[in-house]
């Protein structure tokens, strides 16, 4: 059964001023539909200006402010997630991305919402295969060893409780992005600070690594696809493009001229590092480390990943990464991300041209 999106629909969405929130709120709005902007209390909403959006502050973590948030919608899109790789309250991860998207997915469902779109991520999927060379998929069942720090392992829980909601009638369906690349990034995401460190000349070298690179307005039509295609309960990945660590930095060296980082580090390295930093500045000083063990963990593992089942199921496209990339590092440079002297060094090549 498809769920079309039709202009004037009334559309609720959850950490809407974030990173991949703020692509989903503008795809919906050039798609002409109603938008309801939910934002944590205080934080920052800068992806927001300019869009002709209801705006309403809520912590999802207090089921008591959702009251009467969902009465006029027809759809939900549910991203807000704490994410990150330390916390002095690691009980914070849970209060979000547990406890806030089990109240925001039941008081949506219990107001009649016809469908839920919950933002899950690929961590939560067992990458046995990869160091083989085949990427993962849906299918592929997480090792909990592997399931490196407070985001990772509470949003596989999330992941559960979304699944029990959907088996017990819950119209939800569920998004699994890659690693976004493109403009509005202000935090910056951790993939948007490796572009960043590039730019800032802060790459002395790599880890023999691979990733799935996909660019963030990709991934928001990845998730009005689900929406309208999409099968209950079901969870499908949306990326683009896989590529090994070095040919990463290739792309970048050869969408802005910057020389490329040429010294490959062995992987026990940004481990060392992690681990000292973890206990010296995480532990004993308790603030948060400069290498987390968690990052120096995902900076170590093959993650790469097949969207096969979005492409079939729901349509779903991407552009090329070096697209994505060319956007990222573009959107930086001109917005002072970048030190005056290396921004200087740049030399366009936008990709296709």
């Amino acid at each position: 059964m498809s769920h079309p999106l039709g202009r004037g629909d009334h559309v609720v969405v959850t950490g809407a001023a974030g990173f991949i929130g703020s692509a989903v709120t503008r795809a919906l709005v050039r798609r002409g539909v109603e938008v309801v902007a939910l934002t944590e209390p205080g934080a920052a909403t800068t992806n927001l200006d300019g869009l002709d959006v209801e705006r309403r502050e809520v912590d999802v973590t207090d089921e008591r402010q959702l009251n009467g948030v969902f009465d006029q919608a027809r759809y939900c899109f549910h991203l807000a997630a704490k994410f990150g790789f330390w916390a002095k309250d690691p009980s914070s991860f849970y209060a979000v991305n547990v406890y806030g998207t089990r109240h925001v997915v039941r008081a949506a469902a219990q107001a009649g919402v016809e469908r839920i779109v919950y933002t899950s991520t690929v961590a939560t999927l067992g990458l046995w295969t990869t160091e083989a060379g085949r990427p993962a998929t849906e299918d592929d069942v997480a090792d909990l060893s592997h399931l490196y720090g407070n985001y990772k392992q509470t949003k596989y829980v999330a992941e559960h409780e979304v699944l029990r909601l959907a088996a017990q009638g819950a119209p939800v369906v569920l998004v699994l992005p890659t690693m976004p690349h493109g403009p509005f990034d202000h935090r910056p995401t951790p993939s948007g600070k490796v572009v960043l460190d590039y730019l800032n000349g802060r790459m002395p070298g790599y880890v023999d690594t691979a990733m799935n690179v996909a660019h963030v307005d990709d991934l928001a039509e990845g998730h009005l696809g689900a929406l309208e295609h999409g099968r209950q309960g079901r969870s499908y990945i949306c990326g683009g493009e896989n590529l090994t660590m070095a040919q990463f930095l290739a792309v970048l060296a050869d969408v802005t001229g910057l020389p490329g980082a040429q010294r490959r580090f062995p992987s026990a390295l940004p481990m060392v590092a992690g681990l000292v930093s973890q206990f010296v500045e995480g532990r004993v000083l308790r603030r948060e480390p400069h290498v987390p063990l968690e990052a120096a963990q995902m900076a170590t593992t093959t993650m790469t990943f097949d969207d096969s089942r979005a492409r079939d199921e729901l349509g779903y496209t991407s552009r090329p990464a070096a697209e994505a990339l060319y956007d990222s590092a573009r959107w930086f440079v001109e917005r002072g991300y970048v030190s005056p002297p290396r921004a200087a060094l740049v030399r366009w090549n936008p990709p296709g041209e």
